[in-house]
């Protein structure tokens, strides 16, 4: 795991742009896992601004989508992934896939992303933010750490965070779907960002905590190849603080 601390939310959306860019014009990503929530907005921002024609050629997979939300509706997730990736990054929106909320089969809604995925070859860069809980995608506290594509119920804290989209906590969906802890480790590379205090003790936890399931970003200590780039705030519970810094400084001009 690479722990790299950058001064602003400007500096991670282009850092992640950087390793984006530079693997797709390898040809080693072809396929880019997309998230929600406000953490990745630097990063879709960036590409956007430095956008090359290659991008448009990419796959999407979203995280995870509320059950019950109209599509239309512009918080559902189908609506920010348009908005927010397809439209920036110029994507066909053919390829760009998100989870069926409103199926009527919902498990086997559930069972047939993780089949589009891996008919796609599997996703080759995943984006990821984190809750205040520790929760990356849905997956909230307890979730297991081989879980696959399903719905999940969301915390009532996780439901007030995202009450800020909607006109009350009553209007934001009781439950969602989304990938697994098992589903995102399967991902070839893993980006994660995050910003600010609120961010900060589950940063800690995931880094430098056991793994386990009552923090489910503390699964990526068994990723070979996760990124984490944070801001100030977000490492400021990191008892190795200094230790990252001096990784970061000494790399090997091929990690770099």
């Amino acid at each position: 795991m690479q722990v790299i601390i950058l001064k602003s939310a400007e500096e991670i959306g282009d850092y992640a742009a950087d390793i984006i860019l530079r693997d797709v014009a390898r040809g080693s990503l072809n396929v880019l896992g997309v998230a929600t929530g406000s953490s990745p907005l630097p990063v879709y921002a960036a590409l956007e601004r430095r956008w090359v024609p290659a991008l448009s050629g990419l796959s999407a997979f979203a995280l995870d989508e509320y059950v019950g939300l109209p599509y239309e509706h512009p918080e559902s997730y189908h609506a920010v992934i348009h908005r927010e990736v397809t439209e920036r990054l110029r994507l066909d929106p053919a390829n760009v896939h998100v989870p069926d909320g409103n199926a009527a089969d919902l498990e086997q809604a559930a069972l047939d992303y993780e089949k589009q995925i891996t008919a796609a070859g599997g996703v080759d860069l995943q984006i990821l933010g984190i809750g205040g809980s520790g929760h990356i995608g849905f997956n909230e506290p307890t979730s297991s750490l081989a879980s696959r594509t399903r719905i999940k119920t969301l915390t009532p804290a996780t439901r007030e965070d995202n009450a800020r989209f909607f006109p009350s906590i009553d209007d934001v969906p009781m439950h969602c779907m989304t990938q697994g802890l098992g589903t995102i480790l399967d991902a070839r590379k893993v980006v994660l960002v995050a910003q600010g205090t609120q961010k900060a003790n589950a940063i800690a936890r995931s880094v430098e905590g056991p793994v386990s399931s009552m923090c489910p970003g503390s699964a990526l200590q068994l990723h070979p190849d996760a990124i984490l780039l944070l801001d100030e705030e977000a490492a400021s519970e990191l008892t190795l603080r200094e230790y990252y810094d001096f990784v970061a400084a000494n790399r090997p001009d091929w990690q770099r």
